[in-house]
């Protein structure tokens, strides 16, 4: 992590908000009942008053607090037994609905209380209810969990936390729960609640009133900000030791917290990355939601290190900089998340906070100060960028489908450094009949066969046979092989990467599956024919048939999520039981092998059983097989718009700087300095 003069956050005026957690829907959602915040200095939480924050609490350096939403929830589990809360706790988060456990001090001793939430309606708590029920019904013991809403009935203020908490220990009533609660500095209260509705509310209020009368009990206005005080145990399930939860009230409230000076906030459930600047906590949508506020320029410190290794060329480095500075802004115009312009997540840039600020980054960062892309109107121009083009741009038609000039196919040469330093594989048919690709390193050449295709001899122990042509320690290898063991050797690629892929084989049912949903005509099953029939200006494909009928996706780029997750749409198709037969004249035929299928040679008719291997002119082999499935061959990682962030590397290189590099990218722009 750099560290930053305390300053660095009044200087810069320019600020992003980022969301981290937040649910809306079909457009984001990312959520959590609770988030962990470490503080590394003091900080204050409040709310801010005539564009000023009010501090109503002050979290000390080192310090741990939890932070929540009141809502609609379930409370799941009451015991005094802490084992038993324990295992309650760590059944339920193995679930959908994710627990939080508080300890509360009675005059008879501690309890300890389990709720999962929030939920979005009434309606949704009480289904929860019932399956929290089931996943805990040993521990339950025939009773139930309850819904539980976010409508109090309030017991008076107090001037003081320990008075309130004294009233509190006296206060019980069937299915309702009295807490402490802060509505203001030095301000606190008792409520009772949660009623799911607000006639609920009145009549526990009418309740609370018989069994106390010498109480004025009122209802808690839903708009009024506060925090409900919790001693949270969920953290550390081998015992109760507790941390100070915050449950944020009040519709439309927003409690920020920011830290003393520049020092970063860790937030655990984000893999305890820490952040810079400001957090702040509301509602959206029943849910919680966590937006992080800060100087635009040590978000970048942060963006441009997720996006590109640090140890690139400091012309690729800044010109990463000031594409990812113009999407920022041009993103925080339309602030499309509603209390955020961006998110954390590759749905806008990758952002990590302070884990990976190095120097090299924050040295492109600051060289370019302030620097961004404009149109020829003087607009900021949005700075879209990709991974890896595949040796050449999209063009915005290929994408979306839209056309835009800015966004038009050039050359991406650079993209191919990709794989310089990476091994080729050899696509190898073993003696059992199993195809596969095994690395180049753990083999020898040693002459052909009668055929003239060559033979491999395996060199070193336990070599997996790979599916495709890179590792992937989460893919069981198709066969091991040792020093001795033999293959013949169909063709020698080189290994998947950024640039150049191989993915599949799919089946038919895997390709119906993925594509369930995702095209506005059911594609259909089975699949014995797939073919791509339009490409746009950079070959990039633009449509494809499925027997003859196109699958009909929302924008051409969609094709990659729904033929099963490719990495670019600039591929071609392989069907493995295919096969083109040259015949006498130099006519052609085309089939689908099937196990009555046959091929004619010079010593007679060979059956193709299961798969054959057939050689064409130039010495390539492969392996028509009858299973009949679908090889997807490419390059490039992305949509492959904008700036490549491979080929901003190899013009970088080649000695080329970052003005350069953009203007090549993006066609009629400008670079100037906000």
């Amino acid at each position: 992590m750099i560290h930053l003069p305390a300053a660095a956050d009044d200087s810069d005026t320019s600020r992003v908000r980022v969301a981290m957690y937040l649910d809306l829907g079909s457009t984001y959602k990312s959520t959590t009942p609770a988030v962990t915040l470490k503080t590394a200095a003091a900080a204050e939480a409040g709310f801010v008053v005539n564009s000023a924050l009010e501090p109503w609490l002050h979290l000390g350096a080192g310090g741990t607090a939890r932070f929540s939403a009141n809502g609609y929830k379930v409370k799941a589990l009451e015991s005094a037994d802490w084992a038993t809360v324990a295992a309650a706790v760590k059944k339920l988060q193995s679930t959908l609905d994710k627990p939080v456990a508080f300890a509360v001090d009675q005059a008879g001793g501690t309890v300890y209380r389990v709720y999962t939430g929030p939920y979005v309606s009434e309606a949704e708590a009480q289904k929860a209810a019932d399956r929290v029920s089931q996943t805990l019904s040993a521990s339950l013991k025939g009773g139930k969990a309850e819904a539980r809403g976010p409508l109090y009935v309030t017991a008076g203020s107090f001037a003081s936390q320990a008075e309130a908490a004294n009233l509190r220990q006296t206060l019980s009533a069937p299915h309702a729960e009295a807490v402490v609660v802060m509505t203001g500095p030095q301000q606190y209260a008792v409520w009772v609640g949660g009623a799911l509705s607000a006639s609920e509310q009145s009549a526990l209020q009418t309740e609370l009133t018989g069994l106390y009368p010498g109480i004025s009990w009122a209802p808690v206005s839903e708009n009024a900000p506060a925090l409900l005080l919790h001693r949270d145990v969920t953290l550390n399930l081998d015992g109760p030791a507790g941390v100070d939860h915050y449950e944020l009230s009040g519709e439309g409230a927003k409690l920020m917290i920011r830290d003393d000076g520049n020092s970063p906030i860790q937030v655990v459930e984000r893999s305890a990355r820490s952040y810079r600047g400001d957090f702040e906590i509301s509602k959206v949508n029943g849910q919680l939601a966590l937006v992080n506020e800060l100087p635009l320029e040590q978000y970048l410190y942060s963006v441009v290190a997720g996006e590109v290794p640090s140890s690139w060329p400091q012309e690729a480095l800044k010109a990463q900089a000031v594409a990812a500075r113009s999407y920022a802004l041009y993103n925080a115009g339309l602030n499309k998340f509603k209390v955020a312009g961006l998110v954390d997540t590759t749905l806008s840039q990758v952002y990590n906070g302070t884990d990976k600020e190095v120097s090299s980054i924050v040295q492109a960062v600051d060289a370019t100060a302030g620097e961004v892309l404009t149109a020829a109107n003087g607009q900021i121009v949005e700075g879209i960028f990709a991974s890896n083009s595949g040796g050449v741009t999209a063009d915005s038609s290929e994408v979306w489908g839209n056309v835009n000039p800015i966004y038009s196919s050039v050359p991406s040469d650079g993209d191919e450094s990709a794989q310089a330093s990476l091994k080729s594989w050899y696509h190898v048919l073993l003696s059992s009949g199993i195809t596969g690709y095994v690395r180049e390193d753990n083999t020898a050449l040693n002459g052909t066969t009668s055929a003239g295709m060559q033979k491999l001899t395996v060199t070193t122990s336990n070599v997996l046979v790979r599916k495709l042509p890179l590792i992937q320690s989460d893919v069981e290898p198709l066969a091991k092989l040792n020093p001795g063991d033999q293959a013949i050797v169909l063709d020698k690629v080189p290994e998947s990467s950024s640039y150049a892929w191989i993915r599949g084989p799919y089946s038919s049912e895997e390709l119906v599956k993925s594509l369930k949903g995702k095209t506005s005509t059911e594609a259909p099953s089975p699949i014995l024919n797939l073919e791509v029939t339009q490409r746009g200006p950079s070959g990039r494909v633009t449509q494809v048939k499925a027997n003859g009928q196109p699958l009909d996706v929302k924008y051409p780029d969609s094709y990659r999520s729904a033929l099963n997750g490719l990495p670019s749409t600039l591929f071609d198709i392989v069907q493995t039981g295919r096969y083109t037969v040259q015949g006498a004249g130099g006519t052609t035929a085309t089939g689908t092998a099937s196990s009555a299928t046959t091929i004619q040679s010079a010593s007679g008719k060979t059956a193709a059983n299961g798969s054959l291997v057939v050689m064409s002119g130039d010495k390539t082999a492969r392996v028509v097989d009858t299973s009949n499935q679908f090889v997807f061959v490419g390059r490039g990682n992305g949509h492959g718009l904008g700036l490549s962030q491979w080929g901003a590397k190899g013009l970088a290189d080649a000695g080329y700087d970052y003005q350069q590099i953009l203007q090549h990218y993006y066609q009629n722009v400008t670079i100037v300095k906000e």
